[in-house]
């Protein structure tokens, strides 16, 4: 069998990173892998490989028109940072039919999971007894009725309904919530999942005890949640921020967890690594987590996995993909803002 050439520039991210030891065994018996080290490659030997490559895998793929004129065979390009990275001319690649492939999916197993232990450390608060504990005023078999509440039954909602935010509404499947979620794009989409009840996004910020921001930043929802919404979230709430900061009024959300309007978890910051003279690390009646929603053993395998499958689809004419397609629409929504890893 002939092998598929593929350049593989997935600095910053790691080989073993993305791929199992029999994932990448299996890739390539399937692809001539150029490149796969971790480090970057020189642009002198991408450009020079290109010519005669089907796949380009890149944490930042850039590829110009001219690049992309260059290369007869491509088929596709693949993004391992988590999101469309812009230095790729996406017009080029749709004209020629070259698909555009992110490895957002890949993030949902994990993330999902660290959304359900922020929400349960914040529902019962495990983080904030703990430290009572240490201090030696903990509170023994007290009902904390006033921050404390049960994810049994409890009223949950989403801004943003995407892959992660449904991987962990299934993880709460066994706690029988009520969910709501706030996606007017998926909404619109038509491929939304048929059990979901959407709602405003007033709506989700004020009428359920834990409100996850899930959303994917775009251009056009910076600061969604806005320091005037925030005003309105009830006292008691649960906030949980998994996706980006870029979504919230970050400053508004602390103020409101520090007058105990709130507690607040969030996995992501404006500026990242934070600062550490940065006021927040001393905020109260808050959960904070240094961006590892997926840096756990195997928490990015996924990635490799849809790769895998997703080239051999290609390479089969098969129409499945389980990584995520660009689309004109897609890409326009994307934000272009610098690069923060997961």
């Amino acid at each position: 069998m002939i092998r598929a050439p593929l350049i593989m520039d997935q600095h910053f991210r790691k080989t073993e990173e993305l791929f199992r030891p029999e994932t990448y065994a299996a890739l390539n018996r399937v692809c001539d892998v150029i490149g796969g080290v971790n480090w970057p490659m020189p642009r002198e030997r991408f450009l020079a490989s290109l010519p005669d490559s089907e796949y380009v895998l890149a944490a930042r793929p850039r590829l110009t028109r001219e690049d992309i004129a260059s290369a007869p065979n491509l088929k596709a390009v693949i993004e391992v940072s988590g999101t469309f990275q812009t230095g790729l001319d996406y017009e080029a690649c749709f004209e020629r039919g070259i698909e555009v492939l992110s490895c957002a999916p890949g993030f949902r197993y994990s993330v999902a999971e660290m959304t359900l232990g922020l929400m349960l450390a914040g529902a019962r608060g495990i983080v904030e007894e703990h430290e009572r504990f240490r201090a030696g005023s903990e509170r023994w078999l007290d009902d904390n009725t006033g921050t404390d509440f049960s994810l049994y039954g409890q009223s949950i909602s989403f801004v943003g309904y995407g892959s992660i935010a449904q991987e962990a509404a299934r993880l709460l499947a066994p706690f029988a919530p009520r969910i709501t979620a706030f996606d007017p794009w998926l909404k619109a989409s038509g491929a939304a999942p048929k059990d979901i009840a959407f709602c405003e996004l007033e709506e989700a910020l004020t009428t359920c005890r834990c409100v996850v921001i899930a959303a994917t930043p775009t251009e056009e929802n910076y600061q969604l949640v806005s320091r005037d919404l925030i005003r309105k979230i009830p006292n008691g709430t649960l906030v949980v921020v998994i996706s980006r900061a870029h979504l919230v009024d970050f400053e508004a959300l602390i103020e409101a967890a520090e007058r105990g309007q709130i507690r607040l978890a969030s996995d992501v910051f404006p500026q990242e690594p934070v600062s550490k003279r940065a006021a927040l690390r001393q905020a109260e009646n808050v959960i904070w987590s240094p961006h590892r929603a997926a840096a756990v053993e195997g928490g990015r395998h996924p990635i490799g996995d849809m790769i895998l499958h997703d080239i051999q689809a290609i390479q089969a004419g098969r129409p499945e993909r389980r990584l995520q397609a660009a689309s004109k629409d897609t890409v326009q929504k994307i934000i272009r803002a610098p690069l923060v890893a997961s």
